[in-house]
């Protein structure tokens, strides 16, 4: 009984000592655990994705084979266009680069920022211009926030590369690094000497294969995550070829206004570029966790390429002015293989790349919203509307061949609006109205102004509601030197 007792009084002791030494080791494992679970979804909640911008210069809506061209060669471009979302209503915010640009960067209309045009607003005869245009700004105001610079604040390395257009230099505006970026539009030549594109030499005499190859150097080397504004010269003028390419195209013929030999091996010769620009972002494990955006800064340069059934080309603000191709790639986030007819524009990049990176926008007041639950397919519809404002003249590229208004400007000054299947030109001259429904009529091709009265008159309620809302400049005073008895309205003879 004595020692039943003793086995009765120590085993509890016992059992006490190791239950208590057993829990105390789960409590410190299970804080160890936690611990190191916490930190590594910290870490991984850091891991911010890499954003690749990739902004053509002149490309057309259809200079690319996965919008339709048949005579231009695009392989790769057509390849990226597989792993995402095609935005076939893709829209570039103005028909030529500069206040494209300056949209791209600021996601800001080109009303609040007041670059419309390269150069001087007083383009074209002076007794063919009407009215004074509105002063154009030339070099974007250092005081907006920029796209660099706001991914540069959160942690960003920031790159540019290629033409920027829109100041001395784009390391002002929030980038690290600059290659051959300066205020010019374009290279006064693609082979050296350049002339006008500062540049350090390389391997590569070609300008388009110069920038890839020091932009790969800067694949290879950043550190942590990355924003790349890739924005090639090419395929702006000068048009001049790739030799080695020449005869493959010299055969082939010309397709729905596409047949320009040069003109396609210099498209082709950027398409290879952005090929070994892909491939590195693959082998360098930077791909996977990247936001690739693919567009072009306005449409496609008119006797040089069409984009039927489009109407006109660069300049203009037909639907070949300013309707762009549109790609954006985000392996595991954006389906592959996907499309959307919603009409979007440049000033939606800069909201979206932000809610992407998880970045607050804060007080930023910003034009565009912001695509991702359109790219992550959460939501397909939404009632916008879409506006471009061109106080200023703009000369025809060719006046004997040309899809314009008249055969004078590419652009005289106006506002156009598009709201659903509807698009409205207005123009300050003889305040003279276009209206086309979209969907029936995508070539802009029969003016329904005088049929749909009552839709044009809601169309240019709207517009007039945006003029007053972004204290849009209306150009309005007569031009001394005017002498012009008419507008010389062109008449279109080529169909759809």
């Amino acid at each position: 009984m004595r020692k039943l007792k003793l086995r009765l009084k120590g085993t509890p002791r016992t059992t006490l000592f190791r239950r208590r030494e057993i829990a105390i080791f789960k409590s410190l494992l299970g804080s160890l655990i936690i611990i190191f679970l916490s930190s590594c979804g910290s870490k991984l909640e850091e891991i911010k994705p890499n954003i690749v911008l990739i902004n053509v210069d002149d490309l057309g809506w259809k200079d690319v084979g996965f919008m339709g061209s048949k005579f231009y060669e695009t392989p790769n471009i057509d390849y990226l266009a597989t792993l995402g979302m095609v935005f076939v209503n893709g829209y570039a915010s103005a028909s030529n680069c500069a206040p494209s640009r300056a949209t791209l960067m600021t996601g800001k209309w080109s009303v609040r920022h007041g670059i419309y045009s390269v150069g001087s607003s007083e383009r074209g005869d002076a007794k063919y211009r009407k009215l004074i245009p509105t002063k154009n700004t030339q070099i974007l105001n250092p005081n907006f926030r920029t796209l660099p610079e706001i991914l540069k604040e959160n942690d960003y390395n920031t790159c540019h590369a290629g033409k920027w257009h829109l100041s001395d230099n784009p390391v002002s505006y929030g980038f690290d690094l600059n290659i051959g970026g300066g205020h010019n539009g374009h290279p006064k030549s693609y082979l050296p000497p350049y002339k006008n594109v500062s540049i350090e030499a390389g391997n590569n005499r070609h300008l388009t294969d110069l920038i890839v190859e020091k932009t790969l150097d800067f694949l290879d080397t950043v550190q942590g995550p990355f924003f790349l504004n890739y924005a090639p010269y090419a395929v702006h003028t000068p048009i001049q070829p790739i030799e080695s390419l020449l005869p493959k195209y010299k055969n082939k013929e010309e397709i729905n206004g596409q047949g320009n030999v040069e003109y396609a091996t210099m498209i082709e010769n950027l398409d290879r570029n952005l090929g070994l620009l892909v491939n590195k972002l693959k082998t360098k494990n930077h791909f996977e966790n990247s936001l690739i955006v693919f567009t072009s800064d306005n449409g496609g340069l008119y006797g040089i390429t069409k984009q039927l059934p489009l109407r006109a080309g660069k300049g203009s603000y037909y639907e070949g002015g300013i309707r762009v191709p549109w790609i954006f790639i985000a392996p595991g986030k954006i389906k592959k293989t996907t499309s959307s007819d919603l009409a979007i524009s440049n000033i939606d990049v800069l909201p979206t790349i932000l809610e992407f990176a998880g970045i607050e926008a804060g007080n930023l007041e910003m034009d565009g919203i912001s695509l991702l639950p359109f790219l992550k397919q959460e939501q397909s519809e939404i009632e916008r509307t879409l506006f471009w404002h061109f106080p200023i003249y703009l000369q025809a590229y060719k006046k004997d061949h040309n899809e314009n208004r008249d055969t004078l400007f590419r652009t005289r000054p106006g506002s156009v609006i598009r709201k659903g299947d509807w698009k409205l030109h207005y123009y300050f001259e003889d305040e003279g109205i276009e209206l086309y429904n979209l969907r029936m009529d995508e070539g802009e091709r029969k003016n329904l102004a005088e049929v749909e009265r009552e839709k044009a008159e809601e169309l240019l309620v709207d517009l007039k509601g945006w003029w007053k809302k972004t204290n849009a400049p209306i150009p309005s005073i007569q031009n001394p030197a005017y002498s012009a008895p008419s507008i010389e309205k062109t008449e279109l003879s080529i169909s759809p």
